[in-house]
């Protein structure tokens, strides 16, 4: 368990977070200036919090009552930054080396994980930015670290070199045992990556909670674009002739395209609110694959031109569809309504799936 209560005061800005973070993945999530990277420096100890306490188990990192405040090195905190920070006049291999603490992983196991061995000899300037995230991972990794700290390190990369780091992220607890705290503001890299995000505004933890719990919340995402459900379902069958995966849910079945198989393990999947359509009725010859039957458990209205409407799926999963207010008046929809939210396969993206 890592428990941190802080307070950081600036002449601009005010952190001040209390929060319990577990195993696996936590997201801190939020817009830009929200106080994530200043809340990973204390962690960090790059910073010092005005008061408050940071605690990892049994041993405290910070705490201005006990007068305590280990320096960087004694931490055990391994941090990955958005840029890599790779020292240019080194091999990878003393890239690597930099930072070993003695008692930790090994280097030839590290190498082997994150598939380095052909890049050892080669500097960084020659590296692509997914290789180079590798190699930052593996630098933190060979530290010894309890724990791993994120900076947004997917952001300055193209979709397939983020493709490249998921798994990689993805094993950080289930190989090693190391939990990760990850900065980002990209809804899909949260659904994917977290099991536990906490959502940040303004310097303060708004809300925290398992992933799916809390990006369901009101207040998870500023516009309709960012507004995204996160559902569980599990594979069914893949048809090969046409490259479409069936999913298994207790609201209908999901289609997606690409190849997922059977499967007895449920998934995540991301859907974006101005993805889904709602109608009263289940519709015949209508392109879209997947029909989720639920009921409407609230409506988000302001003076504005647009509405959320929050649909309870059968089943107990909720999902959010945005529409136009004049399409909501002229359906008549409100709350305990009966509807079907419509999905294109097309619109899942099956790059952001990840293991329920």
């Amino acid at each position: 368990m890592i428990e941190i209560s802080v307070k950081q005061s600036r002449p601009d800005f005010t952190l001040d977070v209390d929060v319990k973070l577990g195993h696996g993945v936590t997201a801190l999530f939020g817009p830009s200036g929200a106080g994530k990277s200043s809340l990973l420096n204390l962690i960090a100890g790059l910073a010092q919090p005005d008061s408050g306490r940071i605690r990892i188990g049994s041993e405290s990192l910070f705490d201005s009552k006990a007068k305590i405040n280990l320096a960087v090195h004694k931490r055990r905190i391994g941090y990955v930054f958005q840029d890599a920070l790779l020292l240019p006049h080194l091999s990878v291999r003393n890239n690597l080396r930099y930072g070993f603490r003695h008692g930790g992983m090994e280097f030839s196991s590290i190498v082997e994980f994150l598939g380095l061995s052909a890049l050892l000899e080669r500097r960084p300037a020659t590296l692509s930015g997914g290789e180079r995230q590798r190699v930052s991972i593996g630098r933190a990794l060979l530290s010894a670290p309890r724990l791993m700290l994120m900076d947004e390190p997917l952001a300055s990369l193209d979709m397939a070199r983020k493709r490249e780091i998921f798994p990689y992220i993805e094993q950080l607890q289930k190989k090693f045992g190391i939990p990760v705290v990850l900065v980002s503001h990209a809804i899909e890299e949260v659904a994917r990556l977290a099991q536990h995000v906490v959502i940040m505004r303004d310097g303060k933890a708004v809300a925290q909670g398992s992933t799916q719990a809390v990006m369901n919340l009101p207040g998870a995402h500023v516009s309709r674009f960012e507004k995204t459900s996160i559902l569980t379902a599990k594979p069914a069958s893949y048809e090969s002739a046409y490259g479409l995966t069936t999913l298994s849910h207790p609201a209908g079945n999901i289609s997606l395209t690409g190849q997922l198989g059977p499967g007895k393990a449920a998934i995540r999947i991301a859907v974006k609110a101005t993805d889904v359509t709602l109608a009263l009725s289940k519709p015949k010859d209508i392109s879209a694959r997947t029909m989720l039957k639920g009921f409407i458990a609230r409506c988000d209205v302001d003076s504005g031109p647009t509405a959320i409407v929050h649909v309870k799926l059968e089943g107990g999963e909720e999902l959010s569809a945005a529409l136009t207010r004049k399409a909501m008046d002229q359906l008549g929809l409100d709350a305990g309504q009966a509807v079907w939210c419509l999905l294109k396969s097309v619109s899942i993206d099956e790059r952001w799936i990840a293991s329920g």
